[in-house]
């Protein structure tokens, strides 16, 4: 199987080359005519100088002295040219040329070129009619009389395009060291960062084989920047893998809770049908073993629905979505008149010490409300009859803090650790009633725990006080 970082690679590799390759191609075409575009004008201005400079010493003296010889050698020597001058005929009465006989002195050019000449030739590619042994660079110029234009000669600007392209093959030799070098960078940058990119890529291909066998406690590795299209792909993809794992812990947990409490009932429920069924129960015994199987297959029920509901409650409690601002004096005052008349049968003393000012917190609303109902229903059951329940709420830094006392049984304290665990149910202590299956204050700690936040039990000498925090909204 290809990899796709291998693949975005090779199309990122293949991009760089056909657009090196194209700049390549035009940077030696445009250069090279741009070079020699050079060439020609610096040939052109020297025929032009030579020309004046012929026609000035050609007033006073010939055109074959020793100091217009003089003159060009040192113009030919600075611009790298070959120059030499002839009379109208196309004899060559002098040259650049410094050696004691010049092999084109006293030369005479063909009539052909001389022809082209006249006929306006000044840039041309020739040998001028084997003058010269290769093709060259031509440049040609009139020499005229200053006084009456009368044509006194012309100069001859060449080089050889071997010459004129030296310096051009060095210059391409070091921006084709830089062009190998600057390709190669880029395509190592390209492959290494292609592997980068494809590196979540095999994360998440990893992951999800791990989540095919069941185990949903992989995540993918955040990389540097977040916000980016890879950032939100593992973003959600961790998010993802959250769901996953919680509806499996969902999953599992309600199998534990079904295996742990419902195996009883059941058990009594077939014990009783068998003895129904196989005569051990005698006929006037059986209408008290029929109530009891009902009694439990309603208990079957009710767990059942407590269960259901407590998941569906903690998943609730977990988004936070959900989570809203919302006065929580407010609600502590709605939920405790709905214990009015409990509390009235059990002839308690309410104390709500609620602060004039109200708190604001940020929270899911509905879960808090089952929150402070559980703890109410849990104090106002055990709280020994005519005694007071205390219900306070106070803030301190950044959090809000509810406490529910009352005065009842003592919580053993082998009893304290566990008493928020799922199906504790304590004999000695405030466990739930007979009918209840432990999930209640369970139920509360999860949902406090899923806010971020904590919730604490103390209980001793007959007073038992729950407290729980929650976090205060911004201003």
């Amino acid at each position: 199987m290809k990899s796709i970082y291998l693949r975005n690679f090779t199309a990122t590799a293949v991009l760089v080359l056909t657009c090196f390759f194209l700049v390549a191609f035009s940077f030696v075409g445009i250069g090279r005519a741009y070079l020699i575009r050079e060439y020609r004008s610096d040939m052109v201005a020297s025929a032009g100088e030579v020309s004046r400079t012929a026609a000035a010493v050609g007033q006073n003296d010939s055109m074959n002295s020793w100091l217009l010889g003089m003159i060009i050698s040192a113009i030919s020597h600075s611009t790298g040219n070959s120059i030499f001058i002839t009379d109208q005929n196309g004899l060559v009465v002098s040259c650049s040329d410094r050696s004691p006989v010049c092999r084109h002195y006293g030369s005479t050019l063909t009539e052909s070129v001389m022809s082209g000449i006249e006929d306006g030739g000044g840039f041309m590619i020739s040998d001028l009619g084997g003058l010269y042994d290769s093709q060259r660079y031509v440049v040609t110029s009139p020499i005229t009389r200053e006084t009456d234009g009368e044509l006194m000669g012309y100069v001859f600007v060449t080089n050889a395009p071997d010459t004129m392209l030296d310096n051009w093959s060095t210059f391409l030799l070091i921006a084709t060291v830089i062009t190998v070098f600057v390709l190669c960078l880029s395509l190592a940058v390209s492959l290494i960062y292609s592997k980068r990119m494809a590196r979540p890529l095999d994360e998440i291909a990893a992951a999800s084989r791990k989540f095919a066998r069941g185990d949903f406690s992989v995540r993918v590795k955040q990389q540097d920047d977040p916000t980016d299209e890879m950032g939100a792909l593992i973003d959600s993809f961790n998010k993802m893998a959250d769901s996953l794992q919680n509806a499996e812990n969902r999953r599992s947990e309600f199998i534990a809770n079904v295996s742990h409490e419902l195996r009883t009932p059941m058990t009594t429920i077939a014990g009783f049908a068998d003895g129904i069924l196989d005569g051990t129960i005698p006929k006037d015994q059986e209408a008290k073993y029929l109530t009891s199987i009902r009694d439990e297959t309603r208990r079957l029920s009710r767990l059942v629905r407590d269960m259901l509901d407590a998941s569906q409650t903690r998943a609730r409690a977990a988004d936070e979505t959900r989570r809203t601002v919302f006065d929580l004096t407010e609600l502590v005052l709605q939920t405790l008149l709905s214990f009015e008349s409990r509390a009235t049968q059990k002839n308690l003393d309410v104390d709500p010490q609620l602060p004039e000012n109200h708190i604001l917190v940020i929270a899911d609303k509905d879960a808090i409300t089952r929150v402070i109902y559980n703890l109410l229903d849990n104090a106002v059951k055990f709280a020994n009859p005519g005694s007071c329940l205390t219900l306070r709420l106070y803030k301190d830094a950044q959090k809000a803090y509810v406490s529910i006392k009352d005065i009842g049984e003592t919580i053993p304290p082998d009893d304290l650790p566990y008493i928020f665990d799922r199906f504790h149910k304590s004999d000695r202590s405030r466990s739930l009633d007979k009918d209840g299956v432990g999930l209640g204050l369970y139920l509360v700690k999860s949902i406090i725990n899923s806010h971020d936040e904590d919730i604490a039990v103390k209980s001793e000498d007959g007073m038992t006080e729950f407290v729980f925090t929650l976090k205060l909204a911004d201003k």
